[in-house]
């Protein structure tokens, strides 16, 4: 069904019965702006809302620019995002979440469709910034960074940038002509690239070039290990080099059957790759069960469509190609995994281990200041500056959830506080308003509208090559996910304060402008705010 907007005569009668205050005001309504949920939820910290509402009336080009605003991979954000902003979404209380990561794929494909560049950097400030890491932390940095007039030069050891989202998340995916087309509007930003440079020497570095401040963000690629018993028969390899061979055109041989050890995304990943090399049979061994799994849901789903086969609650004893053994584990009351004793065999020709990864950070041991926690990630203030002056970090390196958004997000904060650094300011702070949750809403304005859901290829045909699995939304599609965004918190215009006042005291100002209160009119009988359907309207105490 479309969306449609109520007729004002079927709005409950609010004002009948309500108790006046007379000539004496106790009470008046003002006009709010509160912080919606999505926008709250976005580790990117997006406008999600405004870029919405500004598709939903057509405005893609300024759509995209607000968003670019505040994250320039919104192509690679559509697709590879898990979207927690979606998990927050009011309007799952209705009906279901607003589809944000597939509008934000439709804007960013547009863009790439239709050339748009980036908005032109700032005039040079004269200051020079040196990135490490061409990750999407490193990337988002930069980025900013170009966008207030310094320049910016990202070293990275890799032959091609994007970090783990080029060498990490497979094609099917993440097609590499998107990552492409988004990096090269931030190289014609004016941002430098210096490719296949492993930097051992952080401090010589910063000084040969004269940068004035440092960002590191070199993402996790380092595989962590495990001791498994295995014949010279059996085959392991690590999850993290496996498939960024994959992503740079190799096709290893892996066997009929392959096993993958871990839990995580990676491990779904790589379980699926394998399938595309030619694996009859794919399975993953973990030693917890699924609700304890550090994959996302939806990662699991899709590997278990593909065929893949996930045995939870197993452990790996010892590889003896082509047979695993494994053993079989119960949780106790904590959660955590117990041995049991009772030992099964599986078939398998290769073993991939997929147990996690580390951050190369080693370079950074001997730079004075900084800080490592025991797990080996770098200790930053809030402002993301290590103990080192100058020296910021981000990303997969410090304590976070790894994530593409999330490490969008830190370059993003980073600029911000290194920007500042650099003109020895201090960095602007926004006042953050109260969230705008359901049960602070009136939604009788929206009508049950159900998602646009994207098209998918079959899990037979997929399977079959390493094509993108999912597809976009249409146009007509995109504006309608738009539209059901309730705006939770933000005025729309939706008139229902102007037709219900029974005093006449609402004042429409013009399309774009919203209302006002004419107070000597308004008698404070809340039914303003009481209709509204996005709580755009608190009733505050009378001055004095």
């Amino acid at each position: 069904m479309s969306l449609r907007r109520l007729e004002l005569t079927q709005l409950p009668d609010l004002a009948h019965g309500t108790q006046r205050a007379g000539p004496v005001r106790s009470r008046r309504p003002t006009y709010v702006d509160l912080l919606p949920p999505c926008n709250d939820g976005c580790p990117a910290g997006e406008n999600i809302q405004a870029w919405l509402g500004l598709v939903r009336d057509g405005h893609h080009q300024e759509a995209w620019r607000q968003l670019v605003a505040d994250n320039p991979l919104p192509a690679i954000h559509g697709r590879v995002c898990y979207h927690p902003c979606e998990d927050v979404c009011n309007r799952a209380e209705l009906d279901s979440s607003v589809s944000i990561h597939s509008v934000e794929r439709f804007l960013g494909d547009l863009a790439l469709g239709s050339g748009w560049p980036l908005p032109a950097a700032a005039p040079t400030s004269g200051k020079r910034v040196l990135v490490v890491g061409a990750g999407p932390s490193g990337l988002s940095a930069a980025y900013q960074l170009a966008r207030q007039g310094h320049q910016v030069e990202i070293r990275d050891l890799s032959p091609e940038p994007g970090g783990m989202m080029r060498y990490g998340i497979p094609e099917y995916r993440l097609p590499r002509d998107v990552v492409a087309g988004e990096l090269a509007r931030i190289e014609a930003l004016g941002v430098r690239f210096v490719l296949g440079h492993r930097v051992t020497d952080l401090a010589a570095e910063r000084a040969e070039g004269g940068f004035d401040a440092v960002f590191v963000a070199v993402g996790a690629h380092l595989s962590k290990h495990v001791d498994i018993p295995a014949q010279d028969a059996g085959r392991i390899i690590d999850a993290v080099p496996f498939l960024r061979e994959v992503a740079a055109g190799g096709r290893p041989v892996l066997g009929r059957r392959v096993a993958v050890y871990g839990g995580g995304n990676t491990a779904m990943d790589a379980a699926r790759v394998a399938k595309r090399l030619g694996a009859s049979e794919a399975l993953i061994v973990y030693r917890r069960d699924r609700e304890r799994m550090p994959a996302h849901e939806e990662e699991a789903e899709a590997a278990e469509r593909e065929g893949v086969r996930i045995n939870w609650l197993h452990t790996i004893t010892a590889f003896d190609g082509p047979e695993l053994t494994v053993e079989v584990m119960e949780l106790d009351e904590k959660g955590f995994p117990q041995p049991t004793g009772r030992m099964e065999r599986l078939a398998a020709d290769t073993l991939i281990l997929a147990v996690g990864q580390d951050a190369d950070t080693g370079f950074l041991r001997h730079v004075p200041g900084v800080e490592f926690k025991a797990d080996g990630t770098v200790m930053v203030s809030s402002s993301m500056m290590t103990g080192c002056p100058g020296v910021f970090a981000g990303g997969d390196m410090v304590p976070s959830l790894r994530t593409v958004t999330v490490g969008v997000g830190h370059g993003k904060k980073a600029a911000r506080f290194i920007d500042a650094y650099l003109r020895e300011t201090a960095a602007p702070s926004a006042a953050k308003h109260s969230v705008a949750s359901f049960d602070r809403l009136h939604p009788w304005y929206f009508a049950d509208a159900s998602s646009r859901r994207q098209p998918e290829r079959e899990p037979v045909e997929r399977v079959a090559d390493f094509a993108e699995i999912v597809g976009g939304l249409s146009q007509a599609e995109a504006v309608f996910e738009a539209q059901r965004c309730l705006s939770c918190g933000n005025c729309f215009e939706c008139d229902g304060c102007l037709g219900s006042c029974p005093e006449d005291a609402v004042v429409k100002l013009g399309t774009g402008h919203r209302y006002r209160f004419d107070y000597d009119r308004c008698t404070g009988c809340g039914t303003c705010f009481e209709q509204c359907p996005v709580h755009a309207i608190e009733m505050i105490g009378e001055p004095g």
